[in-house]
């Protein structure tokens, strides 16, 4: 049996209007953030395909890509003991956590490249945390449940897996470019609604 994937495609809808609306990131984020915290407080929309995690690796699949490229949204799947390094994202985005629990910590950069740790807090599902070049861009996402995969929906102001962005070394403070690209091949068909149409 499919999933009803009607949740993301409502959101997807929504955001496309915001988006098409203003181009101001703090506007964007205020209208977006009660979307996104209502799409990750159901649990029944994403398709399983999306949800599997990686024995190695966390997984980065993409959801929806906006043809303009003004907004993708992803699905973000890890698994136990596993987390990203020290990065950047260059864009506006939104975390929303829909499964389990992730570890988010912060930090600042100075002139001379040095790393210092701002903040730590730990998304339940339905919390939301933001991350920009305006309200602070660099941090480091782990799984915070030991034992169990957890799952993220992110909502960024490009298509975040063409996006040149940085990680960076804190001991050192060496900086690596990078582009992140996604783990899957498909996307789910958000138009598809002949299961409607046929119950109609």
């Amino acid at each position: 049996m499919s999933t009803d994937i009607s949740r993301l495609r409502d959101f997807i809808v929504r955001a496309t209007e915001i988006v098409g609306a203003t181009k101001d990131e703090a506007a964007v984020l205020d209208q977006m953030r009660p979307l996104l915290q209502d799409l990750v407080s159901h649990d029944d929309w994403l398709p399983e395909e999306y949800t599997r995690p990686h024995p190695q690796y966390y997984q980065q699949y993409l959801l929806h890509c906006d043809p303009l490229e003004r907004i993708s949204v992803v699905s973000f799947v890890w698994g136990p003991g596993q987390s990203t390094p020290v990065h950047d994202h260059t864009v506006w985005g939104l975390v929303g956590m829909l499964r389990g629990a992730e570890t988010s910590e912060s930090f600042e950069r100075d002139a001379a490249g040095k790393l210092t740790k701002t903040d730590e807090e730990i998304l339940r599902p339905g919390e939301i945390c933001a991350v920009s070049p305006i309200v602070g861009d660099i941090h480091k996402v782990s799984n915070a449940v030991p034992d169990k995969p957890s799952i993220s929906i992110h909502v960024y102001g490009a298509n975040i897996g063409a996006v040149k962005r940085h990680v960076f070394v804190p001991d050192t403070g060496e900086v690596k470019s990078f582009v992140s690209g996604y783990a899957n091949a498909t996307t789910p068909n958000l138009w598809d609604r002949s299961r409607e149409a046929r119950g109609a």
